[in-house]
């Protein structure tokens, strides 16, 4: 009997299941804090609270994370260099440190201009000791590679530093998205590495022999090796292992899959079982990418975020994550003393909440700090502190100084009320230390002159609206319209009227959604049942739905394409073959085709191999695509078009001689 360990490292919890694949059974399972200072805490725990112990049986682990999203929307990562090619940058970019060097290539695959050896050398040198991974792009490499691959050689021979290339990441055009994809990919690297690296360390105290899978944001698995190599492909990670753990727990066929968790709520659409695919890209963080993922709504909603009050007496829900009062005063309970001595009410706190805490995480060792971020480093070394007593202790008014930059490095986390908090001040959940929930819900409800019922009510109709709003919002994404509601007025003078309608208004409005919601994450029981009277639909909350997620992640499969694109060639004569790996010219059009399709069938089953699959097939599909012209006879070649995706599994099964090796053993 062949089992699979599947986990899910999310913001706030670590999921963990034991699947038998044969009968489609889920065994044990379990949920423990992550431990984002030491991620390998958490897995150990989760592990261990499995209360499971023939780890001989298990064939395969497979991972599925919401880290790589986390960090995307968060900003966090490590400091890339990017080097462009051809072209300045189009827009925005995730990074402080670029170059723009001459190259780059025509929509033929032809270069633009040469590479200059020596500027792009000066180049690579003025990164060395600012930056920890080097993205390349070039201007339409997917044409031609053969420029990012001389800068990527140039690189590893100066820098001893992590180096990605656009063109191995996507084949599709669009050179910003291309370039924002490879920065992304980059600054992603050592999270992932992170999260294996605590994996095979709890794997091997367990005496677990298995190979790791991660799951892709398209739902699919990869290799722990091609994850380390393109880390990008884990975002949406988690939120696909819920829409295959959902799909799998409900067989449920057209579906909205809301899946809640700590730093967001993420959304599909299931049409006939699956997800559709988003072909231009995941966006996520507000950076649209070239990552191929199932289409999911990501929002930075979830239950540990940030409820603030605006100066106005607005609650705002999100979207920064924060850690809830109730789960850190559960070991720090000083929290709630120094919480109690607090600002006043006619306080005006510009750049905090006055339930704002913080804690130390891990000791920061690039970045230059100031005078005030070293002491507060200092005193949180000692334990978790309101922003009342740092302010004390620093003798400085908190509007003088922030800690948000210690809180991106990572080195501190913000500490404040959450929805978390809201569940345990209102007595639905009572895990964590219902004192410090309280205590919270009392300072930011006296700041606006409301009671803790009060502001209880208050704060629970404004996430269920939110929560209302993000179903709202996804669907109309769905049917491909590009509104935005937030900031449409129109819409959400309706909205309004539905979500919080007025006594005596003049009319009423409701929505119906055709079509179930299956909750997924563990707060969805406390806050779904009203989501789903106010959009008029029905609730679906799956057995085992707050760890979906991991029961994706034991469930999923292979998945592996490679693309190459056949152009006729210059001046009318010819073809030429376009490909991540090299650009070639063909005299005819049938030799341009064989060629290809038998390097893309050799390359997706070596891709699929390395992915982790044991056995698969190949799927291919061969488009010869015409323009037809009614002043000719004949119709005019375009392009060919090459597909050949290989589909399979890991080795689900144990072997033959190892079952035998244990079962003599225990004999």
């Amino acid at each position: 009997m062949a089992l699979i360990l599947g986990i899910d490292t999310g913001g706030t919890y670590t999921d963990g299941v034991i699947v038998e694949m044969k009968n489609k059974k889920i065994l044990n399972k379990a949920k423990a804090l992550t431990t984002r200072e030491d991620l390998a805490i958490g897995i150990r725990n989760c592990i261990n609270n499995l209360d499971f112990h023939e780890f001989h049986k298990i064939s395969v682990v497979s991972l599925s994370t919401t880290l790589a999203t986390n960090a995307t929307v968060e900003g966090r990562g490590c400091e890339v260099g990017l080097l462009m090619i051809g072209h300045e940058p189009i827009g925005k970019m995730p990074v402080k440190h670029f170059s723009v060097l001459p190259g780059g290539h025509n929509i033929h695959g032809k270069p633009l201009e040469e590479i200059d050896v020596e500027k792009t050398r000066q180049a690579i040198l003025e990164l060395k000791g600012k930056v920890d991974a080097i993205a390349i792009s070039g201007y339409l490499s997917v044409r031609n590679p053969e420029h990012e691959l001389l800068v990527r050689d140039m690189v590893r021979q100066i820098l001893d530093l992590p180096v990605v290339c656009a063109h191995q990441l996507t084949t599709s055009l669009g050179f910003h998205e291309r370039t924002v994809t490879a920065a992304l990919n980059a600054r992603l690297i050592p999270i992932i590495a992170e999260l294996i690296e605590s994996v095979k360390k709890v794997l091997a105290e367990k005496q677990i022999d298995a190979s790791v899978m991660i799951v892709k944001g398209d739902g699919c698995l990869m290799s722990e090796t091609l994850a380390r190599e393109k880390p990008i492909d884990t975002i949406l990670s988690g939120p696909a292992g819920s829409i295959i753990g959902g799909t799998f727990l409900t067989q449920t066929d057209d579906a909205l899959v809301l899946d809640m968790g700590g730093t967001t709520t993420d959304i599909a659409i299931l049409k006939n079982g699956v997800p559709r695919i988003n072909k231009e890209g995941a966006m996520v963080g507000g950076w649209l990418t070239r990552v191929q993922a199932a289409e999911i709504y990501t929002y930075g909603l979830g239950g540990d975020s940030y409820l603030q009050l605006t100066r106005e007496g607005k609650l705002l829900v999100g979207p920064q994550r924060v850690w809830p009062l109730c789960v850190v005063a559960s070991n720090s309970p000083h929290l709630v003393e120094e919480l109690k001595i607090n600002f006043t009410k006619e306080y005006d706190l510009m750049f905090a909440q006055a339930t704002d805490c913080f804690m130390f995480l891990k000791q920061s060792t690039t970045e230059k700090l100031t005078g005030y971020e070293a002491k507060v480093i200092e005193i949180l070394q000692k334990g978790p502190r309101s922003l009342f007593y740092l302010a004390n202790m620093l003798g400085i008014d908190p509007n003088l100084f922030s800690l948000q930059h210690l809180v991106n490095l990572g080195v501190i986390a913000r500490i404040s009320l959450t929805p978390t908090d809201i569940l345990h001040a209102k007595g639905t959940y009572t895990q964590w230390n219902i004192e410090a929930a309280k205590t919270g819900v009392a300072i930011l409800a006296e700041r606006i002159g409301k009671t803790g019922k009060e502001f209880i009510e208050m704060a629970s109709e404004q996430i269920i609206n939110d929560l209302c709003l993000t179903c709202l919002q996804s669907l109309v994404n769905c049917e491909g319209e590009n509104i935005w509601l937030r900031s449409n007025e129109t819409a959400m003078y309706f909205i309004a009227k539905t979500l919080t309608p007025k006594k005596n208004q003049q009319f009423d409005c409701a929505f119906k959604i055709n079509m179930p919601i299956i909750g997924i994450g563990a707060p969805v029981s406390a806050w779904l049942p009203k989501v789903a009277e106010k959009m008029g639909t029905e609730l679906v909350i799956p057995e085992h739905a707050e760890v979906a997620n991991a029961v994706g992640a034991a469930t999923g499969k292979i998945m592996e394409t490679v693309r190459v694109l056949i152009k006729p060639g210059e001046g009318g004569t010819g073809y030429t073959m376009h490909a991540s790996w090299e650009r070639r010219y063909f005299e005819e059009l049938e030799e341009a085709c064989a060629y290809a399709l038998e390097e893309a069938k050799r390359r997706a089953a070596y891709a699929a191999e390395k992915a982790g699959a044991k056995d698969f097939e190949l799927v291919i599909n061969h488009e010869d695509v015409y323009a037809t012209a009614s002043m000719i006879e004949n119709d005019i070649y375009v392009e060919s078009r090459i597909e050949v995706t290989a589909v399979g599994r890991p080795e689900w099964e144990l072997d033959e001689e190892k079952e035998k090796f244990f079962v003599d053993a225990r004999n």
